[in-house]
């Protein structure tokens, strides 16, 4: 078994780790850390709840503790990138738990904030800057911050950045850094573009893969149900009215769509809150926080807002529109089932998407809805059909899951022809804490949890 301990990093990080009682990496932190303590550039796939963000974050603070020199001014040691502002602000977080017995400057260069204060934050030169591509250029423009001496670079979540369309900022921003550097790559999945991208920045990368890129989390049971437009508000009412739901984020493909569905959820008597870009920093905050706190049942958000919540108790993920990117699928769902727990995903998915749905399965290979066209697809309750990812599973799941399932699909039940058995893989539901999502599910022994 691999200890941290083994891993090469200082002290000091060593010593923030222990504080939070584990010891064991997870397998993309065992083969990211080693690789970047070597000054190797490296593509790592991962999904999200992995440890990836402590696989990249953990030697950087390494590289901090045996640095000497001072920063010149505006300039920073590391520069990390990520597609939203919520994850900019959870990797500062990060930082800050495990540099917590050293001295490290790693200010938050984002939009939707005043620039001011970034701009005084950085200004004397810091160990690390956490960025939104947006924001950071503006500031490379203006001069407050110049990426000169800067050796290490990581891109989070680079295909999400792709998505939102950040890919020709990302190419600035890399053509303005020294030739001489480390160059970090974190993605879920790798569509061709990003293999491009880092084709062109990258020198003989070595490529880790903790999971088959573009694979969904296996303890997600996967629902697929067959709902006309008209029928999808209901049907959205009557999945979130089961106890079953605890906490949900619900996907709509525009923001006016997350205001309107939230609202009728309101009208309902379901409480929601809506979060997207034209949101301001504040309100997204503020929003998050009373979800993440269990003031907020339920969530609605874009695939852009989104990115940001990293929250371990999400029982439900419901996709409302389906997304336009096969790749969002496997980001959206991965909202659940973290931190060692199971999770649910049910796709309500209108005639005009099947042709969407199919490029999902086509990427994450799995079928999540048989080819032969669903009886009373306009029905309110749907036709519905579930996967998972071990088929060993679908005789004791379909038995299992059959009280549920009658429940949640009662209204449609009676228009409704026979569908595909539907199954799931069960998975162990392992409450944990903290630093789970970024450390994985292993914890010390002292810790007294397996």
């Amino acid at each position: 078994m691999t200890y941290f301990k083994d891993l090469g990093l200082a002290e000091s990080v060593l010593r923030a780790i222990e504080a939070t009682g584990y010891t064991t990496p997870t397998p993309i932190q065992r083969d990211v850390i080693p690789a970047m303590n070597a000054h190797q550039d490296v593509i790592g796939i991962a999904q999200t709840g992995t440890g990836k963000t402590a696989s990249f974050v953990l030697p950087i603070l390494t590289r901090i503790a045996a640095r000497k020199k001072r920063h010149w001014p505006g300039t920073c040691g590391a520069l990390i990138l990520t597609p939203t502002r919520e994850l900019a602000q959870q990797i500062a977080e990060e930082i800050q738990t495990f540099s917590k017995f050293m001295k490290v400057s790693a200010p938050v260069v984002v939009g939707g904030v005043s620039p001011r204060p970034q701009i005084t934050a950085c200004a004397p030169g810091v160990d690390i800057i956490v960025a939104t591509p947006g924001r950071l250029l503006d500031h490379m423009e203006s001069g407050a911050i110049r990426l000169g001496q800067t050796l290490q670079v990581v891109a989070d979540e680079a295909d999400q950045m792709m998505d939102m369309g950040f890919l020709p900022e990302l190419r600035k921003i890399m053509q303005a850094l020294p030739e001489q550097r480390q160059t970090i790559l974190m993605s879920a999945t790798m569509p061709p573009p990003i293999r491009k991208l880092a084709n062109e920045f990258m020198t003989n990368p070595t490529e880790i893969s903790v999971a088959p890129a573009s694979t969904p989390i296996a303890r997600i049971s996967q629902i697929v149900k067959r709902v006309e437009k008209g029928a999808k508000r209901n049907a959205l009412a009557d999945i979130l009215a089961d106890e079953a739901v605890t906490k949900a984020v619900v996907f709509t493909r525009t923001k006016h769509g997350a205001d309107k569905v939230a609202a009728d959820l309101a009208s309902a008597g379901q409480p929601a809150q809506a979060i997207h870009g034209d949101k301001g920093q504040a309100e997204r905050e503020k929003s998050l926080a009373g979800f993440r706190d269990g003031k907020t049942r339920i969530l609605v958000a874009t695939d852009i807002a989104a990115r940001g919540i990293d929250i371990d108790d999400i029982s439900h993920v419901i996709n409302f529109d389906m997304p336009l990117a096969p790749e969002a699928y496997v980001h959206r769902i991965g909202r659940t089932a973290r931190a060692g727990r199971s999770g649910v995903a049910i796709s309500l998915c209108d005639s005009s998407e099947v042709k969407l749905l199919r490029a999902i399965e086509k990427l994450t290979g799995q079928q999540l809805m048989p080819s032969s066209k669903p009886a009373e697809a306009g029905s309110e309750g749907g036709a519905e059909t579930r996967s998972a990812s071990n088929a060993s599973t679908k005789a004791k799941s379909a038995q299992d899951q059959k009280p549920k399932r009658d429940s949640q699909t009662a209204r449609g039940s009676q228009n409704r022809k026979p569908s595909a058995p539907p199954w799931r893989k069960p998975g162990p539901d392992m409450p944990t804490d903290g630093l789970m999502r970024m450390l994985g599910e292993s914890r010390s022994l002292a810790a007294g949890i397996a």
